[in-house]
């Protein structure tokens, strides 16, 4: 029994004895392996710091001179009513009850939201057209002031999406610095400040991701600017600002988030900076016009003229009566100088006329018949709005390149909304995939030229197609969707 005893206890006291020791190991090989977190160190902390104080810096700077704007608009709806205007009235009134005149429509207060910046002291603000377009009100809230001012619009410019707006603070307002757009490089920092949202006072950080952007359509003066600082509903009319605080760009729109993240647009300062001016002067913007519609030259269009590049302007259309018709301007002439200085494209030649001033005579290179001659024309002012003045056919002419054509008849006319001026033949039917398919031409184009040849009727069309080889490509002038153009044709 004692030896049993004895035995027992030794197991026991074996098993405290192995736990003790394999905790004392567990121990020392913790403690062997712990190694002390060191502090981070940040490399370049001065330079860090540094860009940091200096978007804080911009911010201090800027917003003072940002401003929320806020709109409002009555909107006038009607009532749906499934039974039609006159049921319930007919109804009550065939039971001998007095018709009720009830009210059909009803009126909501719609309100909008903007930012703006104030360019001058005494309380005129630049912001967006599309912020304050077609409002009842404009109201105007400053940075640490709860009041809203009320604000009268002194005037607008649709073609460029400006407007200018003023206040009457009673004191002399802080005002955002003006840069130079043109001097911007893609790679620099941009600050988008402005209330999205209705969030006041937000600043977002970026840079130029590109400059020169015409994607919107909104507009033959786009020249964007583009970012990738965060841009949203409420931040229209807000400073794109450098990271030295001068206003490089008025934030005006975005792609739509679903399509693409982070790609902003922004008009440059420059051009705000004249439209600010004359609509303080004037209210209004006043530009230079000749009366021509323009389009850009490829690559076989420029052959087919002669030329050995695609720089230039194509005359697509003259205006009637309007001053490159007085001067001699035609159709299919390309105007490559503008007194004495190239013209580059379409956008350059449009930029130079409209910023020359209204009453000035200036000098056209012209290139014409595959030589180049000088035009003179005087500068007009633009008007508002330009104004041009504008079924089974009889026999039909075999396809060409693709093209199925008819005389031009009065039902056609009618059913295409083809001027009386337009002469020429009418497509009737574009063979898919076919020359005249690649051309982008479609039913109810009018075709006026083919290469030199002026086309009035079927005759002229047969005539003219007869003298083109049938490997060459044809210059063709053509009317469509109520604008004239020049496309190519190409042979077999």
């Amino acid at each position: 029994m004692e030896s049993k005893k004895l035995i027992i206890t030794g197991i026991i006291t074996g098993i405290i004895g192995g736990c003790l020791a394999f905790a004392g190991i567990y121990t020392i090989n913790n403690q062997t392996n712990f190694i002390p977190a060191k502090p981070i160190q940040i490399v370049d902390s001065q330079g860090a710091y540094s860009l940091q104080n200096a978007f804080v810096q911009v911010a201090k700077t800027i917003k003072p001179a940002v401003v929320m704007i806020t709109t409002e608009k009555t909107i006038t709806y009607k009532y749906w009513n499934p039974f039609g205007d006159d049921f319930f009235s007919n109804f009550f009134e065939n039971f001998g009850f007095p018709r009720q005149n009830e009210p059909k429509t009803f009126k909501k207060k719609q309100e909008g939201l903007g930012s703006g910046f104030i360019v001058d002291e005494d309380g005129y603000i630049l912001t967006n057209n599309h912020v304050i377009q077609g409002v009842d009100r404009v109201l105007v809230k400053l940075m640490n002031d709860n009041r809203n001012y009320e604000a009268k619009i002194v005037g607008t410019d649709s073609r460029t999406d400006l407007a200018l707006i003023k206040i009457d603070a009673n004191r002399k307002l802080p005002t955002a610095i003006l840069g130079d757009s043109d001097t911007i490089e893609v790679g620099e920092w941009a600050i988008a400040i402005g209330n999205p949202m209705g969030l006041e006072e937000t600043v977002t950080v970026g840079v130029i991701s590109a400059k020169g952007r015409s994607v919107l359509g909104t507009s033959p003066y786009e020249d964007f600017i583009q970012t990738d600082a965060a841009i949203n509903p409420g931040n229209s009319g807000g400073p794109l600002v450098n990271i030295k605080g001068e206003v490089v760009g008025i934030n005006t729109a975005i792609i739509a988030p679903y399509v693409a993240q982070n790609i902003g647009f922004a008009i440059p300062i420059n051009i705000a900076k004249k439209v600010f001016r004359e609509l303080k002067s004037t209210g209004k913007v006043t530009r230079g016009f000749v009366g021509i519609y323009l389009q850009g030259l490829t690559e076989e269009l420029a052959a087919s003229f002669g030329l050995k590049d695609t720089k230039g302007a194509l005359v697509s259309d003259v205006i009637a009566d309007s001053p490159a018709e007085k001067a001699g301007l035609k159709a299919g002439d390309i105007i490559l100088e503008f007194n004495n200085t190239p013209v580059s494209d379409v956008k350059d030649l449009q930029n130079k006329v409209e910023n020359t001033k209204v009453g000035e005579t200036v000098t056209l290179g012209v290139w014409r018949d595959k030589k180049k001659i000088a035009i003179s024309i005087k500068i007009a002012e633009r008007p508002a709005d330009e104004t041009i003045v504008a079924s089974v056919p009889t026999k039909i002419e075999h396809s060409w390149r693709g093209l199925t054509v008819a005389d031009v008849t009065d039902d056609l006319r009618k059913r295409f909304n083809i001027p009386v001026s337009i002469k020429g033949v009418i497509v009737i039917n574009v063979e898919p995939g076919s020359p005249a398919d690649e051309c982008e031409i479609t039913t109810g184009t009018v075709i006026r030229k083919i290469n030199e040849y002026s086309i009035s009727g079927l005759k002229d069309f047969q005539d003219a197609i007869g003298k083109i080889d049938k490997k060459s490509s044809a210059t063709i002038w053509i009317f469509q969707e109520r604008n004239n153009r020049f496309c190519i044709v190409k042979g077999e």
